[in-house]
């Protein structure tokens, strides 16, 4: 019953259309001219109030068919696919039927009329015109369509485009916008997304791995690491339970890189959980083994000698120590 609602304005303008179409005419007081008017009007109001009508249909259609598929939940692929899908094809039937509706009031004007016909014998010439015009324009419209079948995005995915982390907000025919981290709006065209490389986080399952890299002395205990990052995991509810590791990817002459790698059942909390086990384990280890952070060494050899500072060598001749 409540979508019903949506269709008493078309209906009403429905029946105006009719009524100054097809009964004002038996009124023999009036006059011709007056009736002729009132004809042409009845005519715009019938066109107006069936593509009015048209639109609700299918803007009531998508609302129905999308009320199974819910994007708040956490396995969501299926719901985003047909929620951009049906938004998209909704954009482009509302286009068409505007743009019809357009051209069949414009029609009813003689005027106008044959200006129209002069323009259907000359299609071709202004196809070429218009379509070297609008070049950009239906460019954008036709990348617009291919996302909605080739999908490279959806509703509520996750993204990197020019270095900014944001979610998918809303696909257009023309343009997308997509919502950054820190609420601004990031919009781009249509064609940005087969011109350019972007990352899509959640192209296939929202579950991501998060990873935190910490810098230590050699001095460093691993399996203390390791036994403190699987408490931590353990500990919160951010981590999904599949993946715990910790390794050593990269040894420099100064310090030890470790990578702890989790996972995390989307990108919004993976980057929780990352944040919250690089704090623990800073904590850990300046708490339990300080003597592993990263340090400056100098090695003084003695009076006269050289002393060595990350590198380069200093004289310190007659310095005391």
């Amino acid at each position: 019953m409540k979508y019903f609602k949506r269709f008493v304005i078309p209906v009403l303008l429905l029946l105006a259309g009719i009524f100054l179409k097809y009964f004002l005419k038996e009124f023999d007081f009036l006059k011709e001219e007056f009736i002729n008017s009132f004809t042409r009007v009845g005519s715009i109001l019938l066109i107006v109030s069936l593509s009015w009508a048209a639109i609700v249909f299918i803007r009531i259609a998508k609302l129905i068919f999308l009320e199974n598929y819910d994007v708040s939940v956490e396995d969501n692929l299926r719901s985003r696919k047909f929620q951009t899908q049906f938004n998209i094809l909704e954009r482009i039937l509302v286009f068409l039927i505007v743009l019809i509706s357009i051209g069949l009031i414009l029609m009813l004007f003689d005027e106008v009329k044959r200006i129209g016909v002069s323009l259907f014998a000359s299609a071709g010439i202004a196809g070429v015109i218009i379509g070297l015009a609008a070049q950009r324009v239906i460019g954008a419209v036709l990348a617009g369509i291919q996302i909605a079948i080739t999908q490279p995005i959806r509703l509520d995915d996750v993204v990197i485009i020019e270095g900014e982390w944001g979610r998918i907000e809303e696909i257009t025919l023309t343009y997308v916008v997509v919502n950054i981290w820190d609420k601004r709006r990031l919009v781009v065209p249509s064609t940005y997304f087969f011109e350019k490389p972007f990352q899509n986080w959640t192209r296939t399952t929202s579950e991501i791995l998060g990873t935190v890299f910490i810098y230590t002395d050699y001095h460093v205990s691993f399996e203390a690491l390791r036994e403190e990052l699987t408490r931590l995991l353990k500990s919160t509810p951010l981590w999904d339970g599949k993946v715990n590791v910790l390794q050593v990817t990269d040894a420099k002459e100064r310090s030890i890189e470790i990578r702890a790698l989790m996972s995390a059942k989307d990108s919004g909390t993976a980057w929780d959980l990352r944040v919250f086990v690089r704090e623990n384990l800073i904590e850990f280890l300046q708490k339990n083994y300080p003597e592993s952070l990263p340090k400056t060494r100098v090695f003084i050899e003695g009076e006269g000698k050289m002393f060595k500072n990350e590198g380069s060598q200093v004289d310190v001749s007659n310095k005391k120590e």
